[in-house]
């Protein structure tokens, strides 16, 4: 007997594993918006923190690497399309993290 139709040693009926199948996707169901925000609100904080040191002049492509996927990240979060939308942020992360790094290292004199 499959494990997804026992509880406490007694059997299940199907109709009561699929309600709570049901129940548990409306419940995760919200989840890819909260995510979505919590990734884009890091990406901006890195975007941000990369203008502050000027990352558009000495790591530009990365800097706007950042910036386009970010902008991108907000398209598709507005059309619903939160796992697109979570990458993407995520690679905006990665980049204006980049560009902060190049932009420091520039501004030392380590260039590139």
């Amino acid at each position: 007997m499959p494990f997804a139709y026992r509880l406490l040693g007694q059997r299940l009926p199907p109709a009561c594993v699929f309600i709570a199948l049901v129940g548990l996707s409306a419940a995760t169901a919200g989840c890819g918006n909260t995510l979505y925000a919590i990734q884009a609100n890091a990406a901006a904080s890195k975007l941000e923190e990369a203008r502050e040191v000027r990352a558009e002049e000495f790591a530009t492509y990365e800097y706007y690497y950042a910036k386009e996927h970010f902008d991108k990240a907000r398209e598709e979060a507005a059309e619903a399309d939160y796992g697109d939308a979570i990458e993407l942020a995520e690679v905006a992360e990665e980049y204006a993290d980049k560009a902060i790094r190049l932009a420091r290292d520039a501004y030392r004199g380590g260039g590139r």
